[in-house]
């Protein structure tokens, strides 16, 4: 006599603990457990191991979706010859997460050109990795988005969901002027997150010229002394590494241009 079936049940059972992956893959986990011959206990222990490698995966995965983080060229493929000034061993710190344990910011200055996104990704994408929540979004956007609120409750939310990610990144500061009212929503994002969570930055300009950035702002001055009290300032001097590789691509085509003919 043949025992029934009861695949159908147990896999609901499993769904209705939460056990997704177990549910999802229990024919193959059986299979497994009678090939290894698996005694009770090692049973459990495979199955724990496996719905936390999955659930570590999916949060993994809900967080470098939230953090925005696109493409980018991981740090192993970062020249660090070409730089005519870069601290290796204050970005590799910076690469590590050092400035998290003390809620540090750090602010890449560079010329266009020379990395200094890249680099900001890869602290970023190492933060998602260890656990945390991240943001990456250039200032430009998140002024934009602060800007567009239209009511001062909403105003408030958005203001919120930029101070409580646990490590925020903004892009590209100086490449565009702003007004007195975004230089007032820059500063309430900065002082928000003031000595509680930590910022990276990039920016084109030396602090001494950020005023250029917001002309007339009363503001700046506190604006930078709080991004700079507990930061860690990489900066970076040289002349632009995509120019570079622009001009060796434009050689290469020449000379295949010329193959050809």
């Amino acid at each position: 006599m043949t025992q029934p079936d009861n695949t159908n049940e147990l896999t609901r059972m499993l769904l209705a603990l939460g056990l997704h992956y177990s549910a999802d893959h229990l024919a193959d986990i059986v299979a497994h457990a009678t090939k290894n011959r698996m005694g009770p206990l090692q049973l459990i222990e495979y199955v724990v191991q496996l719905e936390d490698r999955e659930r570590t995966q999916k949060s993994l995965d809900r967080r470098h979706k939230r953090s925005k983080l696109e493409r980018f060229k991981s740090v192993d493929k970062f020249d660090w010859a070409w730089p005519e000034k870069v601290d290796r061993d204050a970005v590799e710190a910076a690469l590590s997460l050092e400035f998290l344990e003390t809620q540090r910011n750090v602010v890449l200055v560079a010329p266009q050109g020379l990395g200094k996104t890249m680099l900001a990704k890869n602290i970023a994408h190492n933060a998602i990795l260890a656990g945390h929540g991240v943001l990456f979004i250039t200032a430009a956007e998140m002024l934009l988005d602060l800007t567009a609120q239209e009511s001062a409750r909403a105003l408030e939310r958005r203001l919120k969901y930029y101070a409580r990610m646990a490590v925020l990144c903004l892009d590209e500061i100086g490449y565009l002027s702003y007004d007195e009212r975004n230089a007032d929503l820059l500063f309430r994002v900065i002082s928000m997150r003031y000595e509680k969570k930590s910022v990276v930055m990039t920016t084109n300009l030396a602090f001494a010229d950020w005023p250029t950035i917001f002309p007339g702002v009363a503001c700046t001055t506190a604006l930078v002394d709080r991004v700079i009290h507990h930061a860690d300032v990489l900066v970076l001097e040289g002349k632009s590494y995509r120019l570079k590789e622009a001009k060796e691509e434009k050689k290469v085509m020449s000379k295949e241009k010329r193959a050809r003919k």
